[in-house]
């Protein structure tokens, strides 16, 4: 388990300083990230799944969700910020469900995931929203629309969570514990961003319906 762990974190320190490189450079940076991940993330999606109907319906959902992942970087004012922001709540939310899961453990949230657990839903949602202090101070959010932020930060962290189950529901159907062995202690790249593929679509229809417009500066 202490190895697994120790693979985890070098692997989050290398992934996530280039990932944010590339969305903050933008250009030809992030076409090519973009385009890799989705490649990847298709080619391990289709090696799991045995029905085709599965196939089809997670490419098209794949390509929805990577042309949003796109939409809200490319936007009118070339502004990055949001991205990273909603790919931040995705980790903490990770990094919330793993500590407290593994101190407070406590019943299993599903049957579909037997390592997910109430303590760490609850602790998903207590790291995420801890957060956002930190987030106002640096002023990437408004400091006046706390309740704005808040709610939003709930519901994407939460979006987040769900499309780990889903991810986690197809790898049980199929019989396999991850989607591919791509990243050390990760697994597959699936794996990784099961969460961020579902919260990105979602965010992306909350900011057209302009709910949540003036919480980001």
């Amino acid at each position: 388990m202490k190895k697994e762990f120790k693979k985890r974190i070098l692997s989050s320190i290398i992934l996530l300083p280039m990932v944010t490189f590339t969305i903050i450079e933008g250009s030809y940076f992030f076409y090519f990230l973009l385009i890799l991940t989705l490649y990847i993330s298709a080619s391990e999606w289709i090696s799991m799944t045995k029905r085709n109907s599965y196939k089809l319906i997670g490419l098209i959902f794949l390509l929805i969700s990577f042309y949003t992942f796109y939409k809200l970087r490319i936007n009118s004012d070339n502004n990055y910020t949001t991205l990273i922001l909603i790919i931040s709540i995705c980790v903490l939310t990770d990094i919330g469900g793993f500590i407290f899961g593994k101190i407070f453990k406590g019943p299993r949230l599903s049957k579909i995931s037997p390592n997910k657990t109430y303590a760490g839903a609850i602790g998903s949602l207590i790291m995420t929203i801890s957060s956002i202090p930190f987030f106002m101070f640096y002023n990437l959010l408004d400091d006046n629309e706390i309740l704005a932020s808040t709610l939003f930060f709930v519901i994407v962290s939460v979006i987040s969570q769900t499309g780990d189950l889903i991810i986690s529901y197809f790898k049980r159907l199929s019989n396999v514990k991850d989607t591919g062995k791509l990243i050390p202690g990760h697994g597959g790249l699936l794996d990784r961003i099961d969460g961020i593929i579902f919260a990105i679509p979602f965010s992306y229809i909350l900011l057209l319906s302009g709910l949540f417009k003036n919480i980001f500066i």
